[in-house]
């Protein structure tokens, strides 16, 4: 039980933190990312490629995070020309892309039968239970820190700008302001936060396919920063708890519910992911911890 309960939260604060990384792009700067998954993938190939040619993990990750944002970058640029729903599309577009490449590319990334034997974080310090705990722990901190940091961030008055960027774009650049650096700083930074949750993924799984990385995974990212509130630090942490909760939860159902199978069941649990994010549309659409219009 133990054992079942570290890795839930090990998987809760890997997507914690990839959320973090998109309410920055979008919650306070009003970039509209539904390609996160990607930047999310290269951090996890990334590190898992160059730690099983023998590079050490405390090299595979900084370099993890670079590569995310160096493939970033292009998009950041595009960003500059493309209203929020063009960016919209074209990231979801480049993630597909990113998916199938890492699917054709077999030679490098092993293609649908995946990488295996990922060397583990802490895989020497005892059994695998230490190791997830020690690992859960690294989390932790990396959560607090990234927490702290886009605190800090938007509360300067750099922080007031990206957010002014969000708000009214025309007005920021009326005052002499030019938007453009400042947003594509900005999804380069998110996306490196992508990549560094992809790392830790890589390494607590141990294993990498491309089914693991289909646009589900940015749309529970979604999820979790529209319930807890887009904007909100805290809202992100609170709507991820929230949605691994459903998830985790939800796996209980079948035995409630007899008669039904794994495929039904796996439908199920989406369905009711949906319906919670209904009803916090229509009752709650400023997330838990937004502010109440009106």
């Amino acid at each position: 039980m133990l054992a079942y309960l570290t890795a839930v939260a090990v998987i809760t604060l890997i997507y914690m933190l990839l959320t973090v990384g998109l309410n920055l792009q979008y919650g306070y700067t009003g970039l509209i990312n539904f390609g996160h998954v990607a930047f999310y993938a290269v951090g996890a190939y990334t590190s898992a490629l160059l730690s099983l040619a023998g590079w050490p993990l405390y090299l595979s990750f900084p370099v993890a995070i670079l590569a995310a944002m160096l493939v970033a970058a292009p998009i950041g640029l595009l960003s500059l020309r493309l209203s929020d729903d063009y960016l919209a599309i074209v990231t979801l577009g480049f993630s597909e892309v990113v998916r199938i490449v890492i699917q054709e590319e077999d030679w490098l990334t092993q293609g649908v039968n995946g990488l295996s034997r990922i060397p583990r974080l802490f895989g020497g310090i005892g059994n695998s239970g230490m190791s997830d705990l020690a690992t859960m722990l690294l989390l932790i901190a990396c959560n607090i820190v990234a927490v702290l940091l886009i605190l800090h961030l938007v509360r300067s008055p750099y922080g007031r700008l990206i957010q002014a960027i969000r708000d009214d774009q025309v007005a920021v650049e009326a005052l002499g302001k030019d938007p453009s650096r400042f947003k594509v700083q900005i999804f380069l930074i998110g996306s490196g936060m992508a990549g560094l949750a992809g790392a830790f993924y890589a390494h607590f799984v141990g294993f990498l396919s491309p089914e693991l990385f289909i646009p589900l995974v940015t749309f529970y990212a979604w999820i979790a920063m529209i319930v807890g509130g887009a904007g909100r630090t805290g809202g992100v942490v609170l709507g991820t708890l929230l949605l691994m909760a459903l998830l985790e939860g939800s796996r209980f159902l079948r035995d409630v519910i007899p008669g039904v199978s794994e495929v039904q069941m796996a439908s199920l649990r989406l369905a009711v992911v949906g319906l919670v994010l209904i009803l916090f549309t229509i009752y709650r659409p400023e997330g838990l911890l937004g502010k109440r219009k009106g």
